[in-house]
């Protein structure tokens, strides 16, 4: 089996232009999609909720359903806000193209910079998460969960480089089934406590509720908050939405909103009447479902789900984090091959990039999802803010129907989104929220250098008038050579071909081999001279390097040309037999201003 073979073999076929309309997604599989990072949060939220509560005290602990309530309220001024962005922007772009458009390219590019940290987050977030629901069921793989995650990364990214239809498709059942799941538990803990089949170790509604510090409060809000990741991400991709786009992209707005209300506070109510406690080495989930289930086949099949959705919420990230960079390429802010789509109507390189920097981070915090948490919701809420605040600038320009309304909304949803991100970025400063503060201005300022580099070198190709195509070009041609075979015979035929000034040269690295090649040159009888050069440290590159240099002051011709002959072996690793000396003297020569480098290929057969 071949390269090619191997690669239609995991990624699928090449796809061609016109098969872009069929690769569209109906709202069920777009649901799949898009929704899974956000519907994922169930299964960690509620824990990083009850986790800097518990540090003070069970009792504390009763804050955890008000708290959730707040943020399910959050969550709905959020949805209804993008709700108007899909309906401003049909064609797409998310925060990015709002802020853009209506901000100006600070704002964007600061709004850019917070998106690609959060996707990079999510997919590192998820799946250390999705592996600390396998590991809580199984603890046998606790010690490999790195390795796992890494695993994890790398399946995903194969199955989003096959194409956003067969992404869909191998998504959605996982998805469906978590929803089911998830559903059938909050549905079977509240029967069990209305019907007084089991006990409440807690009430839902404290006539009276401890005395706790406010900054605790805010840190579990903050923690929660992580709940919101990924709304923002129908806004982004509503170009790979059937037609109708942008009201299909509404309607599985509407319903990922509703789906994910409904099943963190159902989560977040069970965890408050069961008294769940947040551990180590079980997640909160977990808990709930032994306590609901026991430990039979509905709690090992929610931990499944669980688990598949946090695996598969990394997929909303590949969905919109090459579909950003793409944006940025456009505009020359990120390298301009991030800006295509690759043979499978993906943004193939924007995948790679991402899963290769999801899973180094997840290699460097050691697969853990609370140290990550911190960094997490920083740049979601960053990008909110100013795409809200991008939408109410948009409204007060264009005056459209029913603007009033519309500008009230996002405004609620700036304002809304803006303390939140006071409040988080305040109270996990310290956490390894500063890392994500200090990182966004370093990747604004790469942006800027990027853009400045694409502007300076369209300056210096730019054709200018006096072009003249009809001066002859003089130069020299210098073969390095390092012994007698067929494809040095093709080389120096070729060079001879391009220049009546021919140089051979060789380094001497045995006297009797060089004496071999002199005589062997000699029969030969090309009216060439050959040149040997001396190397007493055994260098052979450097010699040809200074060799090349003398040869350019020398001629002080326009070009000067390096033709290398080398032969191909006829399997790919056969090459590590050889020696790399030609790649050695491309790499040299690769910033000199005026010199050539080509190579004259001989193809060894099998």
């Amino acid at each position: 089996m071949g390269l090619r073979d191997l690669k239609r073999l995991l990624f699928g076929a090449p796809l061609t232009t016109s098969q872009m309309v069929h690769e569209r997604l109906p709202k069920w599989k777009a649901l799949a999609v898009f929704s899974s990072d956000a519907l994922s949060s169930v299964a960690y939220a509620t824990q990083e909720i009850l986790i800097p509560l518990s540090l003070v005290s069970v009792a504390a602990m009763s804050w955890s359903l008000p708290v959730g309530l707040g943020i399910a309220t959050l969550l709905v001024v959020v949805g209804v806000s993008y709700w108007q962005t899909i309906r401003a922007y049909p064609s797409g772009g998310g925060a990015y193209v709002v802020a853009r458009e209506n901000l100006g390219t600070y704002p964007a590019l600061v709004t850019g910079a917070a998106l690609l940290i959060d996707y990079v987050l999510t997919v590192a977030v998820s799946v250390a998460a999705s592996v600390e629901a396998i590991t809580s069921a199984v603890p046998w793989f606790y010690p490999y969960r790195v390795v796992l995650g890494c695993v994890l990364i790398a399946v995903v990214t194969i199955i989003n480089l096959r194409g956003v239809r067969d992404s869909g498709t191998i998504f959605s059942i996982p998805t469906y089934l978590f929803i089911g799941v998830i559903l059938l538990l909050c549905m079977a803990g509240a029967y069990e406590l209305i019907f007084g089949l089991r006990q409440a170790k807690a009430p839902i509604l404290h006539e009276v509720y401890p005395t706790i510090s406010v900054f605790i409060l805010l840190r579990a809000f903050a923690s929660g908050c992580a709940a919101l990741t990924g709304i923002e991400a129908i806004s982004d991709g509503v170009a790979v939405f059937r037609q109708p786009q942008a009201r299909n992209a509404q309607v599985t707005l509407g319903m990922m909103v509703l789906i994910l209300a409904v099943l963190f506070i159902g989560i977040n109510s069970l965890a408050h009447a069961f008294l769940i406690v947040p551990m180590e080495h079980e997640t909160v989930i977990s808990q709930l479902a032994r306590e609901v289930f026991g430990g039979g086949f509905l709690y090992y099949l929610i931990q499944l789900a669980t688990a598949m959705i946090l695996f598969l919420a990394a997929n909303t990230s590949f969905a919109d984090f090459p579909r950003v960079c793409s944006f940025l390429a456009q505009d020359r802010f990120l390298p301009r091959q991030l800006a295509g789509l690759g043979d499978r109507l993906v943004f193939s390189k924007g995948i790679f990039v991402l899963g290769f920097l999801a899973a180094c981070l997840l290699w460097m915090f050691g697969g853990a999802t609370h140290q990550l948490i911190p960094l997490y919701a920083v740049g979601v809420f960053l990008s909110f803010t100013l795409s809200q605040s991008g939408m109410v600038r948009h409204h007060l320009r264009e005056r459209e129907k029913r603007w009033r309304l519309s500008l009230v909304m996002n405004a609620c949803g700036a304002v809304t989104t803006l303390v939140v991100l006071v409040v988080i970025a305040s109270s996990k400063f310290l956490h390894g929220a500063w890392v994500v503060i200090v990182l966004i201005p370093i990747l604004v300022i790469w942006f800027r250098a990027t853009r400045e580099h694409y502007r300076k070198v369209a300056g210096q190709l730019a054709l200018s008038d006096d072009v003249d195509l009809n001066h002859k070009v003089k130069h020299v041609v210098v073969v390095p050579i390092s012994g007698l075979h067929r494809g040095v015979l093709d080389a120096i035929q070729y060079a001879r071909s391009i220049s009546d000034d021919v140089r051979v040269v060789s380094v001497e690295l045995d006297p009797a081999a060089s004496d071999r090649l002199r005589h062997g040159w000699e029969r030969l009888k090309t009216g060439i001279p050959l040149v040997v050069l001396p190397s007493p440290y055994r260098s052979i590159v450097q010699p040809i390097l200074d060799y090349i240099t003398s040869v350019d002051q020398e001629a002080h011709d326009d070009i000067l040309t390096v033709v290398i002959p080398e032969f191909v072996t006829a399997r790919w690793w056969e090459g590590i037999y050889h020696n790399q000396t030609a790649f050695l003297i491309r790499a040299a020569l690769m910033f000199e201003r005026g010199k050539v480098v080509t190579s004259v290929r001989y193809h060894l057969k099998r």
